[in-house]
């Protein structure tokens, strides 16, 4: 089918005939035997090898800005924690062979079966897949753990994916995030103690804790604020871990005679 249309050529209307979109291009279910079928090639195989743990791991682009601008409660602010576990739990549940997921800060690791086979184990779909649904998560339930405070503007996270062969290789790999996140929680807790408690400004604070080691942080906290870190909310020493938990349940059928 044809339609005619009103054409402007060199200052005249003249009467002119145009193609529909439709007889342009062919069919999409054409598209793939099309000559532009050579395309494809240059995608990349990006298949995770088999029988190897997929780490997806996730971080706040630029969230200490973030941070700042939604005036989060320093050193942790409980409600920025219970969203980022909220939307890890419905990455979860959403992909249910992510076995064990950790998180602290801004950052969250999942963790998918050995024997998983979701999007044929190709890296760019898983990673994108659990950064997509985490971020629109964060957005859905921001109220839940806001209230009324607005959500000035979307957040970002990157990822990346890493695999781990052995069990003994990803115990050491959720090791070191634990590991950086009590580092981390520990500077932040001596680091803000002193900004609040002790009136020192971000400054000061900063040259107050350079090249000090662990135990200097904890002295300080000890011996100045009378705060034991070792008594302060595991949450905030060791981050956050998600796993599934086995739920037994009788099901009964009545079966007819």
């Amino acid at each position: 089918m044809l339609i005619g249309k009103a054409c402007r050529f060199g200052g005249r209307v003249r009467s002119c005939v145009v193609q529909p979109l439709a007889c342009l291009f062919t069919a999409s279910s054409n598209m793939a035997k099309s000559k532009f079928e050579y395309v494809r090639n240059f995608e990349t195989d990006d298949t995770c090898l088999r029988n190897c743990y997929i780490v997806v791991r996730l971080d706040g682009r630029n969230f200490h800005k973030f941070a700042e601008q939604h005036k989060f409660i320093k050193p942790s602010d409980n409600r920025a924690l219970g969203l980022m576990t909220r939307s890890a739990r419905s990455v979860m549940e959403e992909l249910e062979d992510v076995c064990i997921a950790y998180g602290q800060s801004d950052e969250f690791s999942f963790v998918f079966k050995r024997t998983s086979t979701w999007f044929k184990r190709r890296a760019s779909k898983l990673m994108t897949h659990v950064a997509s649904q985490f971020s629109s998560s964060y957005v859905f339930y921001w109220k839940e753990f806001f209230g009324e405070q607005p959500l000035l503007y979307p957040p970002g996270f990157d990822g990346r994916v890493v695999l781990y062969p052995s069990n003994r290789n990803l115990r050491d790999y959720l090791s070191w995030r634990q590991a950086d996140c009590h580092i981390n929680n520990l500077y932040n807790t001596v680091f803000w103690t002193l900004v609040q408690k002790g009136g020192l400004t971000t400054a000061q604070a900063e040259v107050r804790l350079k090249g000090t080691l662990a135990a200097d942080k904890n002295e300080i906290l000890f011996s100045e604020f009378d705060i034991n870190y070792n008594t302060e909310s595991a949450l905030h020493r060791k981050g956050t871990t998600l796993i599934w938990e086995k739920v037994a349940f009788n099901c009964t059928t009545n079966i007819p005679h």
